[in-house]
């Protein structure tokens, strides 16, 4: 026969807000619904490893000292005695009462008992003014860390973010009470703070910790249609060592055992855990930020030469050959829109005119010709300042991801062959640029492998000569392989 797992020696006592299920039985279908109830509130806590994880269930009708509280209730038929006493007995003992609290019930569709409120479930506080109300998110929700988590707090989030995509959440806020009396209605603005753990893709919490200022309360509030096997285990090795290590002190928890009676070796050990835990959490929030900077700054790049259009795509390209080294100027902004070409590139004594399209299906033939008609334009608005190359980029197929795209413009070989500047792509620059291949660019752009040396040209008539010269690059297929 195979051995069964065996849990620790040592038990930390829980209250729990239902009936033990093991004495309860599945009501008759004619009965009262708050039968049916009572028995699917306690259903939800069956089958529960609760010695495997260190903890044991205190049920309704109990009495014990308690660690932690599961869905204590304000309702005198369903433990709020033993939710008071629970209370009193952490605050007799100088500690803060830990309190789990799920948010929702998964058996409801969702639907508002208040027609006049948009949210549909609340979480309320004992002895605090407010309350915790959730709205119940469509199926699918996403779901993040929040920031700046401790170590209790992001334990917590990583398990119930594992949870199956179909398990329903709710986005939760704080609310104020509203007290009726003789004068009318008294509103007092809801106590405490509420800490996200996990946020949906608005930033609103579904997992939270809320505390009132005195901190002699604890709630994590969790959603419904959770494993609690982990939440028990998380209780026990996580929560009550941040929150209420006395409580394990009590059991006689290993894990608990007061830093006053360490040996020397468990000190040294547990010293160097902490700052090893602390440099971790330095290290992670330092490469954290330092990625955030880098996608700030590659972002726009990125996204302006594989999905940008007009202005954006312009901006972008512009950047690559800058960061090249060339010196490059906004015709448009100088010259005036659709003048000439749209930027100017200098490199040594190189002159190119560069022109930017972009196409969101294949890219018809006819670009070429506006780039074609700048050339023959250009002496008339710069006669001292003559073009030694040009180059027409463009963002093809924009539509598609990137990867599915041709890797070049245009593959009609009569009329790649009659080209007589450099036709690019822009996802050729992108990679140029994530690469930092500058020669690449540079080679690219002037249509011939750049040696260091320059001719300056003496007329249009041999630029263009030029031009035809460099006209084998096209057959290559790109700067890398001239």
């Amino acid at each position: 026969m195979a051995a069964h797992s065996q849990g620790p020696s040592w038990l930390v006592p829980v209250h729990v807000a239902v009936h033990n299920p093991a004495e309860m039985s599945e009501p008759d279908p004619q009965a009262a619904d708050y039968a049916h109830e009572l028995f699917a509130a306690s259903a939800k806590y069956a089958d529960i490893s609760w010695s495997e994880s260190g903890a044991e269930p205190r049920w309704l009708g109990m009495a014990s000292t308690c660690a932690a509280a599961i869905n204590p209730s304000h309702f005198a038929s369903r433990g709020a005695d033993e939710f008071e006493r629970f209370l009193s007995g952490a605050a007799s003992r100088g500690e803060p009462a830990l309190i789990i609290a799920t948010m929702g019930n998964a058996d409801h569709s969702g639907l508002r008992r208040n027609v006049f409120s948009r949210y549909s479930a609340r979480v309320d506080f004992r002895n605090f003014t407010g309350s915790i109300v959730g709205k119940r998110l469509p199926a699918g929700v996403e779901v993040s860390l929040a920031p700046d988590l401790d170590a209790a707090d992001r334990d917590l989030g990583l398990r119930l973010r594992n949870r199956p995509a179909d398990a329903p959440w709710w986005a939760m806020a704080l609310q104020a009470t509203a007290m009726e009396g003789p004068q009318g209605a008294t509103v007092h603005e809801p106590e405490g703070e509420l800490v996200p753990i996990l946020v949906d893709s608005l930033g609103d919490p579904v997992v939270a910790r809320w505390t009132p200022s005195d901190g002699q309360q604890i709630w994590y509030v969790i959603p419904d249609a959770v494993d609690w096997d982990t939440v028990i285990d998380w209780i026990a090795q996580k929560a009550l060592p941040a929150h209420v290590p006395a409580a394990l002190r009590r059991v006689r928890a290993p894990h608990s055992i007061d830093v006053g009676l360490e040996t020397p070796a468990e000190t040294h050990a547990r010293v160097a855990l902490e700052e090893l835990e602390r440099r971790y959490i330095d290290d992670k929030a330092r490469f954290k930020a330092d990625l955030e900077r880098a996608r700030q700054e590659a972002e726009p790049v990125r996204s302006g030469l594989l999905y940008g259009t007009g202005g954006e795509l312009t901006d972008a390209v512009a950047v690559v050959l800058r960061a090249a080294g060339f010196t490059v100027t906004d015709l448009d902004a100088e010259l005036g829109a659709t003048r000439s070409a749209d930027l100017l590139a200098m490199w040594d004594q190189e002159t190119c005119l560069i022109e930017v399209k972009s196409a969101s299906g294949a890219a018809p033939e006819k670009l070429v010709s506006h780039l074609q008609r700048h050339l023959e334009t250009w002496p008339q608005l710069r006669p001292n300042q003559p073009v030694t190359c040009s180059a027409l980029i463009v963002n093809h197929q924009h539509r598609l991801d990137p990867a599915q795209r041709p890797t070049e413009v245009y593959q009609r070989k009569e009329f790649v062959d009659a080209l007589t500047f450099p036709v690019l792509t822009t996802g050729q620059l992108f990679d140029w640029w994530r690469a930092q291949d500058w020669s690449a660019v540079r080679t690219a752009v002037l249509g011939r492998a750049h040696s260091g040396q320059t001719s300056k040209p003496t007329t249009a008539q041999s630029t263009a000569s030029a031009h035809r010269q460099r006209r084998f690059w096209f057959r290559s297929g790109g700067a890398n392989s001239a």
